[in-house]
């Protein structure tokens, strides 16, 4: 959501702003609704204003005696008008918000320019990409016996995976290593969150009106949440929060649902991109001098991630016309995936600024002051585990016996083994089964 003041106010600014995303001028439209609006409510005012006087007259008039008709039938006829001109006002106030409510962020000044992808721009890149192509995960997934697409589409349709032996188990480690990193070294605090979410939870975080073709909603009316992102920066919402308790840091491991509207004919093979998946979320909550800073901070927690994993990646800034609808500024991060000969998103950090905070009415007060300010929120992948399981195949994979190495730092958390071999023949237990 925006400021309308400051629509009032800068409208060039706004104007300009939102070219960078390729969007016609918008102000003209906005300020000619909101003139509507105010003009109606002046109206209101003044006709509430000449009834309360009225009657007070009326009163006035019966207690000495006289005839009170003539102002009564004008209050008679206020009454009567009013209902009217409240719904006219409802209806120019609904049509104003939803088009600010459709309406995306307006980007920080350092935004890259372009169009696309193709012209966002890389800020650096650690470890040494594997040169030799090799098996993608698919191949080397049914290779240990351990991913299953068949079985899935058989309950579920496209899009859906089954894991089970090493693999499950590497998915759960990568889980809990990720939570262990955040909340012991990172500074996060861990949330169990609600998976099911009502309307206004959703369009706190701006995905709906816009994106509700890319969400799962059940026949409760609750929506499915596409990412934990929903839920922990909801925890802000309605409230005023003492300025001094921010930084406000959380996290939570959660399945994500998507319905991929968007993402026709996209990556449909393997785990890329998948209706139901997992990630660790980083969510937090600041005020909006310290939300630049908190931006670089979480981009590097979610390095960090990778770094012990010992993957090869690369962070970029987003371009202006591939940045977010939510986002002032965002980072990707970007894995090496050898299966593909490229690197592939498997994070993105970014900042809102007030944008989500507006919506949600998420504010803070500073200590001894009496007017509040809306906060800051920033949200970022800590990472995707289903692509961080991804990369490890591709990446620690043997094509000597066709196993998968364990990276170092997930060795505790799956009983110290060292490698994930292929299932023998007599151990593929859904192949088995099947036959």
């Amino acid at each position: 959501m925006h400021d309308l003041r400051a629509i009032r106010e800068n409208p060039e600014i706004f104007d300009k702003n939102w070219a960078r995303r390729g969007l016609a001028p918008q102000t003209s439209a906005i300020l000619a609704l909101d003139e509507q609006r105010r003009a109606l409510q002046t109206q209101m005012q003044e006709l509430q204003n000449r009834r309360n006087v009225a009657s007070k007259e009326i009163g006035q008039i019966k207690a000495k005696g006289g005839d009170a008709s003539a102002l009564m039938d004008e209050v008679a006829a206020i009454k009567e008008k009013a209902p009217a001109l409240e719904a006219e006002e409802a209806a120019l106030a609904e049509k104003l918000n939803g088009i600010l409510s459709s309406l995306p962020n307006i980007l920080d000044a350092d935004v890259p320019v372009g169009p696309d992808e193709d012209h966002n721009v890389e800020v650096r890149k650690e470890g040494t990409p594997k040169t030799q192509s090799g098996p993608d995960h698919v191949a080397i997934g049914e290779g240990l016996g351990m991913m299953d697409f068949e079985t899935a589409a058989k309950m579920s349709g496209a899009r859906f995976v089954l894991m089970h032996s090493g693999l499950a188990q590497m998915e759960r480690a990568l889980a809990q290593f990720m939570l262990d990193t955040h909340t012991r070294e990172h500074g996060y605090t861990e949330v169990s969150p609600p998976l099911l979410v009502r309307d206004n939870a959703v369009y706190g975080t701006n995905q709906l009106p816009k994106f509700s073709e890319d969400l799962f909603r059940t026949t409760t009316d609750h929506w499915l949440i596409p990412t934990a992102e929903v839920s922990l920066t909801n925890m802000a919402a309605d409230m005023i929060m003492d300025a001094e308790s921010l930084p406000l840091r959380v996290t939570a491991f959660t399945p994500c649902f998507r319905s991929e509207a968007g993402a026709a004919g996209k990556d449909t093979k393997g785990m890329i991109r998948q209706h139901q998946f997992y990630k660790v979320e980083m969510v937090t909550i600041t005020t909006p001098d310290q939300s630049a800073a908190e931006h670089e901070r979480m981009t590097n927690c979610a390095e960090n991630i990778l770094r012990k994993l010992e993957l090869p990646f690369r962070t970029i800034i987003l371009c202006e016309g591939d940045t977010g609808f939510g986002a002032r500024r965002t980072y990707d991060l970007e894995v090496w995936l050898p299966g593909q000969g490229k690197y592939r998103e498997i994070s993105s950090c970014s900042n809102c600024g007030d944008f989500q905070a507006r919506r949600m009415k998420a504010r803070m007060r500073r200590r001894g002051g009496k007017d509040v300010e809306f906060v800051h929120t920033l949200n970022g992948s800590g990472l995707a585990v289903g692509r961080a399981l991804i990369a490890i195949l591709e990446n620690y994979y043997d094509p000597a016996d066709g196993g998968v190495f364990v990276p170092t730092v997930l060795k505790p958390y799956m009983g110290g083994l060292d490698k994930i071999m292929p299932l023998g023949a007599d151990a593929r237990v859904l192949q088995a089964a099947a036959g």
